[in-house]
């Protein structure tokens, strides 16, 4: 095992001449700032992440701004950048900063970690960089780099590999520089320690790196035992108006796009018909089906069937709801879209 000293000196020393030190989150660095960027970087890479980010933070440049946007508006900016459930605790834990802290982010990891949506390895970003505290974190990128330096064996999903990656982030977060050595751990693993092609010809670690001496960089980490993911099917109606703008409904805050528009779901498309019937009081001048396709959840496959349903007029009624509106194509409105409907509408 290398020492604790020399592990985090060669990785500074590193980061000094090739970290990257100019990624927006990293200009007039704030806990406000420094949380939403970790938040957004979850399973979510740097380049996707960064004109999100910017868009995000011209809307809502500090955490009363979020406290106090509407819901809608939140899920809007942050459509396409799935795992919608981020911006949801986002929004969440932006009100409770302003409700239970006074608009101030608290400093500790153990209070942090009572917030919607952080943990304790996003308590510990937050903690280093934004108010240099010495805390170890465990992304998915200091994941893969310990576990390929120490020889950790196993998936990091199992408890005892976790532990074990957790008392290695323990044991080499250094003393003093902290706010570095986490941007440089995370640097490391984003990218020369990467998934595929790892570039350890140029690692500051690889003296010393158990995967590399042994030729097993793939080997670390395990891998997640393979499972046969269940498909589920469904149709989504997409129901137009005499002026073309389209139907869409509000799904529940919790589940599957939570908070997010949606076109109605149907079992059958022989339903589409009485649906319509039912609630406008009248059927479809038209019914045509789209291309079907296949959308990909971590625990199921979804195969969606697109129907399209033309009425000959607009209905008077239906907008009573506030769970409903008119997608108006002309102007769209500012509202969050599953990731699917987004696709659909965009082709209307």
């Amino acid at each position: 095992m290398a020492p604790t000293q020399t592990f985090s000196r060669r990785l500074l020393r590193w980061f000094d001449q090739h970290g990257r030190k100019d990624l927006p989150w990293q200009r007039d660095t704030s806990p406000y700032r420094v949380w939403v960027s970790e938040i957004m970087l979850q399973q979510t890479q740097v380049r996707t992440v960064i004109p999100y980010y910017e868009r995000f933070m011209t809307r809502f440049p500090d955490v009363e701004a979020l406290a106090a946007a509407p819901t809608d508006e939140v899920l809007h900016l942050w459509t396409g950048l799935g795992y919608y459930a981020r911006a949801r605790n986002l929004h969440r834990a932006a009100q409770q900063v302003c409700e239970q802290h006074g608009g101030e982010f608290p400093a500790s990891v153990e209070a942090l970690e009572t917030l919607p949506g952080i943990g304790r390895s996003t308590a510990g970003a937050i903690a280093s960089i934004a108010f240099q505290q010495r805390a170890p974190i465990l992304d998915g990128n200091v994941k893969r780099v310990l576990a390929r330096h120490q020889g950790v064996a196993g998936w990091p999903g199992e408890t005892a590999v976790h532990r074990a990656l957790w008392q290695l982030a323990e044991q080499y977060t250094p003393k003093t520089r902290v706010a570095d050595y986490t941007q440089a751990i995370m640097d490391l693993g984003a990218t020369l320690c990467t998934r595929s092609r790892p570039r350890c010809e140029q690692c500051p670690l690889q003296a010393d790196c158990s995967a590399r001496a042994e030729g097993r960089q793939a080997d670390f980490p395990g891998k997640k035992p393979r499972k046969v993911l269940p498909v589920r099917d469904t149709v989504f109606l997409i129901v137009r108006d005499a002026a073309g703008d389209v139907l869409l409904q509000k799904r529940p805050p919790s589940g599957i796009w939570g908070g997010l528009w949606c076109f109605p779901e149907l079992a059958d498309a022989a339903d589409a018909g009485n649906w319509c019937l039912d609630r406008f009081g009248r059927e479809p001048a038209t019914i045509c089906a789209g291309t079907a396709f296949r959308h990909t959840f971590s625990h199921y496959h979804l195969d969606i069937q697109p129907l399209q349903a033309q009425l000959d007029a607009t209905p008077a009624a239906i907008m009573a709801a506030s769970d409903q509106l008119w997608y108006k194509m002309a102007q769209p409105p500012q509202i969050g879209l599953a990731a699917p409907v987004a696709r659909l509408l965009a082709t209307l």
